[in-house]
């Protein structure tokens, strides 16, 4: 088979893999903007009150995203210090405290972030005591945001990250199978925590990102081919003829 023709053979497969795989990763954007969509209205139904949240993990999928307000006591010696948690640029560490529920069962809260202390990476600034019952209200997510790390087993109070599972081994509470990242609501007390949270990101942007890379290594292929094959040969010959 003669070269010119393998090569347009080559560059019409590149042409049509990269085309295939930019639409792919449209498809997937259309699928996460629907996502993006879903999540939005379920954030925006009323707020669940204690006896309507989830008790069971299957039971969960369907609250995610939405908002709770819980009645409970905080249990301040089990607090956790999640670390290299950065927000507004500084880095910190993502509060996380149980809030045992009148009924008993415990709750995982994501109660702020607070920074680090430049001088003492260990030193950690527990929230102040609430005497007696308090109102949170939070997002409720299947379980916290996860860091890489190299040691799973990590104890103590600051830990890379906090397995639902692993901690209610370790401490016995008879927590619920999802946490709540809680927000600011007017009226509550002050406790030197922000929660500035990042708003649920689909990755919209990064599809179509790739989508832009893909359609791009097209028409590059579709434009070296032409240029190879046609219009650099043809400008060669005129020069050739015009010498």
């Amino acid at each position: 088979m003669p070269l010119n023709r393998w090569l347009l053979l080559a560059a019409l497969a590149v042409a049509v893999l990269t085309a295939r795989l930019g639409f792919w990763q449209l498809d997937r954007a259309g699928q996460k903007q629907q996502l993006q969509a879903a999540t939005e209205q379920r954030a925006a139904l009323p707020v669940l009150t204690q006896p309507d949240v989830a008790r069971t993990a299957g039971e969960v999928p369907a609250q995610q995203h939405r908002r709770a307000r819980l009645q409970g006591r905080w249990l301040d010696s089990r607090t956790v210090y999640l670390d290299n948690r950065p927000m507004n640029g500084r880095t910190g560490f993502y509060v996380v405290t149980p809030l045992q529920l009148d009924d008993g069962s415990v709750l995982l809260v994501q109660r702020g972030w607070q920074p680090r202390d430049l001088m003492d990476r260990a030193r950690v600034v527990p929230p102040p005591p609430a005497a007696g019952a308090t109102t949170v209200l939070g997002r409720i997510a299947p379980a916290l945001p996860r860091l890489y790390e190299f040691d799973a087993a990590a104890s103590g109070v600051i830990r890379q990250n906090l397995p639902l599972d692993a901690f209610a081994r370790e401490t016995g509470l008879r927590l619920r199978p999802w946490v709540l990242i809680q927000e600011d609501e007017p009226g509550t007390t002050a406790d030197g925590l922000l929660r500035q949270w990042p708003a649920p990101d689909a990755g919209l942007h990064k599809h179509y990102g790739y989508a832009f890379q893909w359609f791009s290594l097209c028409a590059l292929t579709i434009g070296l081919y032409v240029w190879f094959q046609f219009i650099r040969p043809r400008r060669r010959a005129a020069r050739q003829e015009s010498s």
